[in-house]
């Protein structure tokens, strides 16, 4: 069983799930004793540096994810219920259950994380005279104050996961891009070190309870006999173009 394959990453599905969980309470609170002086070091770096990090940082926007794989799921799954054929109409649903598993893995932990920086209200290092550290100011518009945890990093970190589950040789280039996408986010003065830490759990975590839900209700992946998740094989999909090979010979 390898560590994309289990059910929960880092030990929280094991009787010991609560060491893993202080290790990060103790990691966010070893970064907020560090978060000034990392965002004023990261935000002097060089222009070339901070130039790439700009153009990076959009890929942390969870709208390019989630309008296309939610176009998809749509489209699919109304092709899916006009098809009368049994075969198409089977390869149509499974294709409609990647796309659901796409938009929910990354959609649910991005909208958790956005509603947890509404409900914290934590001032963005820009706004460090007035706001401080722990300046909070609860609220639905104002983004000031709507620093931890980053959703720029939530979303990378579940769109890598995501793509680990889906594609295992992605995972590793698809999380270093994730941590350029929360590098980022301190270097351009946006969040802070804790944030980006946080939102990356939300995120890849996230990832992995969805995945564990499609895996009860047996859309797209299903629990195996040594308790491991397995995506199921596109097995209609094969089998039409067996068929069409057929037809074609």
């Amino acid at each position: 069983m390898n560590s994309l394959s289990k059910p929960w990453p880092f030990g929280l599905d094991s009787p010991r799930w609560f060491i893993p969980v202080v290790l990060l309470v103790l990691l966010i609170v070893g970064a907020v004793g560090i978060d000034r002086e990392v965002s004023l070091a990261a935000q002097a770096w060089p222009e070339p540096i901070l130039l790439i990090l700009r153009q990076a940082t959009a890929y942390g926007e969870s709208d390019w994810i989630l309008y296309p794989s939610g176009v998809l799921y749509v489209v699919t799954a109304l092709a899916a219920l006009a098809w009368r054929g049994k075969l198409v109409k089977t390869m149509l649903w499974q294709f409609a259950s990647l796309y659901a598993f796409v938009f929910v893995g990354v959609g649910a932990p991005s909208l958790l994380s956005t509603l947890l920086k509404r409900l914290i209200g934590r001032g963005r290092p820009y706004v460090f005279d007035e706001a401080g550290l722990f300046g909070l100011k609860p609220n639905w518009l104002d983004a000031a104050y709507q620093s931890f945890p980053s959703g720029h990093a939530t979303t990378a970190f579940a769109l890598a996961t995501v793509l680990g589950f889906l594609a295992p040789r992605w995972f590793r280039p698809a999380l270093g891009l994730a941590a350029v996408i929360a590098v980022s986010r301190i270097a351009l003065g946006l969040h802070y070190l804790s944030d980006v830490i946080f939102g990356g759990a939300i995120g890849l975590v996230g990832a992995y309870a969805v995945r564990w839900l499609f895996a009860q209700l047996r859309w797209s992946f299903a629990f195996e006999r040594d308790g491991s998740i397995a995506e199921r094989p596109l097995q209609a999909l094969r089998r039409v173009l067996v068929l069409r090979r057929r037809r074609s010979a």
